[in-house]
């Protein structure tokens, strides 16, 4: 920590018990995501959006915020600096620089969840909110092994009984929503359904279950689920709401206290606009050079290279070990030891999962995490006919299994970033980009967990990682990426409805009807989440151009890479500003 004086004792003495309070307040209002974070004091617990325990919530972190105003500093170098001399030694004012940090990003995530607390966005008029938290509440305990199962089972338990609660809430909360969100509430209904019946029945004989408790429970809860999806196609439907948009005051709102940019909606959509004119050119005339009357011409043979039925499950995990020999070949990053093994979705998973977010990879927990992390991958069908079996390769071909499931997800990308930020001195850092019921942990963790990722697949591409059409195909990706913060701009400015971004989509980013209305509902839904891929992509590719300058013949890739990471899952647009300050300082 350089150019700032080292914070007193005193100072970090009241952030780091401030912060105490702040993460005990958060877990507890916050169940389920405690649960995928890897605390289980709250187990056996769901949210309570009640009116009561709304007002609690809201008093209680209105509080916090009172509390922590003297103890955040505006200065970016309350970031610190992992990796240097004083980390190394143990010297307390690194600690007590990322308390200020942590203190910076939590009263940023205090001001966001007033925000949400206080609107129609979320609990107070989002059916879907309450799918997502029951039925990833009770799945939860089921993910990994991090405690025995009796003890797994009987806190699910304890969550089946609740979700009558939880859902009686919805029914009193939301009166009225916008049609794609309750369709979506039902979609999640649906696969909750098939979840408490088929998907329970398959758990209890997987694992050998003996606890009729359990059964017993997922009936009520099923119930439950059919109660509320009666509501919302009886009522709710009747009563349709066209508000997808938080407003410009809101969005504004996510960009500063969220991500942490000084950059306006505006700019941001300008920027985003020229760079998917830039991605659209490159295209076209990558097109033209490999022989193609058109993108989707070459784009759709990639569909070809797809590995045998015998061989698909093998081939995830060979794409992996390969990516890691190049990684480590050219020293790009440490690689860690923290194996990913890709398996086929649990039975009991398998008939839910397609009506749900659920993810192939999800973050491990940042803590009691397993030494072996499961990658859960869509099974191919051993008793299918060929022809759908040659339709489900060509989806999973070895393009999409190395780009998005090894690199993107399984490999460099996000296990590899999440490694290192569940051993970062910043508490906020360790946590904020763990997958919960439908989105991380801590918005602020966005910038870095995805932009991470997408710049790692451009890494690997620029190392050999990728075949030409592969690398040919990240421009289709890039122009998606810049579509995606366009509309996340404009929808939340009230520029674009959901029906115009999803032709947006269609246009301007050459997605099909239902993929683009599906991603148009998801921006509705997370005000300011699309645009952390494009910002966080570029931001790093920004650093590294700068640092190489900075360092001139210092810098190595592995130093950068491994340096950026190790301030965890927290603002790239912070991360930046503290390494260019230091290694300023050092010259």
């Amino acid at each position: 920590m350089t150019g700032q004086p080292l914070p007193s004792a005193v100072e970090s003495s009241a952030r780091s018990g401030w912060l105490d309070r702040f993460f005990a307040s958060y877990y507890r209002l916050r169940p389920v995501n405690a649960t995928f974070i890897g605390v289980h004091d709250y187990d056996a617990l769901l949210p309570d959006f009640s009116d009561d325990a709304v007002g609690d919530a809201v008093a209680e972190m209105r509080g916090l915020l009172a509390e922590s105003a003297s103890l955040e500093s505006d200065e970016t170098q309350g970031a610190g600096s992992p990796g240097s001399d004083a980390t190394s030694r143990g010297d307390a004012s690194t600690g007590s620089a990322f308390e200020a940090l942590d203190v910076r990003l939590a009263r940023g995530f205090l001001e966001t969840q007033l925000w949400e607390y206080g609107s129609q966005h979320f609990h107070g008029g989002n059916p879907a909110v309450y799918t997502g938290e029951s039925v990833f509440g009770v799945m939860a305990p089921f993910f990994t092994d991090y405690a025995p199962l009796a003890e797994r089972v009987e806190a699910a338990t304890h969550r089946l009984w609740l979700v009558d609660g939880l859902l009686a809430q919805a029914r009193t909360n939301v009166r009225a929503a916008p049609v794609a969100w309750t369709r979506r509430a039902l979609r999640e209904c649906e696969g909750a359904l098939a979840f408490l019946t088929d998907g329970v029945d398959a758990l209890v004989s997987e694992h050998r279950i003996d606890d009729p408790a359990l059964r017993c429970a997922a009936d009520s809860a099923a119930a439950a689920f059919a109660r509320y999806g009666a509501y919302l196609d009886g009522e709710v439907r009747t009563r349709p709401s066209e508000s997808y948009a938080c407003g410009e005051e809101a969005f504004s709102l996510y960009l500063r206290r969220g991500h942490f940019l000084d950059d306006s909606a505006q700019e941001i959509a300008r920027y985003a606009r020229a760079e998917l004119t830039e991605a659209d050119a490159r295209l076209r005339e990558g097109a033209s050079e490999l022989g193609a009357s058109s993108p989707s011409e070459v784009l759709a043979r990639l569909a070809a290279a797809h590995p045998s039925p015998a061989d698909y499950h093998a081939r995830y995990q060979r794409l992996w070990d390969a990516s890691r020999e190049l990684a480590e070949a050219h020293d790009l990053v440490t690689w860690p030891d923290f194996p990913i093994r890709y398996v086929p979705r649990p039975r009991w998973t398998r008939k839910a999962a397609p009506f749900l977010y659920f993810l192939s990879y999800r973050s491990p927990a940042a803590f009691h995490r397993p030494p072996v992390h499961d990658y859960l991958v869509m099974p191919l069908d051993p008793s299918a006919d060929p022809g759908e079996q040659e339709r489900f390769l060509r989806k999973h071909n070895d393009g999409v299994l190395k780009s998005n499931h090894v690199i993107h997800h399984g490999g460099i990308g996000h296990h590899v970033q999440n490694w290192n930020a569940f051993r970062s001195p910043s508490r906020v850092g360790r946590i904020a980009a763990v997958d919960c019921a439908s989105r991380v942990a801590m918005f602020c963790g966005g910038t870095m967990a995805e932009g991470w990722a997408c710049y790692a697949t451009d890494l690997m591409g620029e190392f050999g990682g990728l075949t030409d059409l592969e690398r040919y195909a990240e421009h289709q990706a890039r122009r998606r990426m810049c579509a995606r913060a366009v509309v996340d701009v404009e929808l939340h400015r009230g520029r674009f409805t959901l029906e115009q971004a999803a032709d947006y989509y269609e246009e301007s980013a050459g997605m099909g009807r239902a993929d683009a209305e599906s991603e148009a509902v998801k921006n509705s839904m997370f005000p300011g989440a699309a645009v952390m891929y494009l910002l966080g992509t570029d931001a790093i590719h920004d650093l590294r151009r700068e640092m190489t300058a900075l360092q001139a013949q210092r810098f190595t890739l592995r130093g950068f890479h491994d340096e950026l990471l190790s301030y965890g899952s927290v603002p790239v647009s912070l991360v930046s500003l503290d390494m260019k300050r230091k290694h300023s300082d050092a010259k």
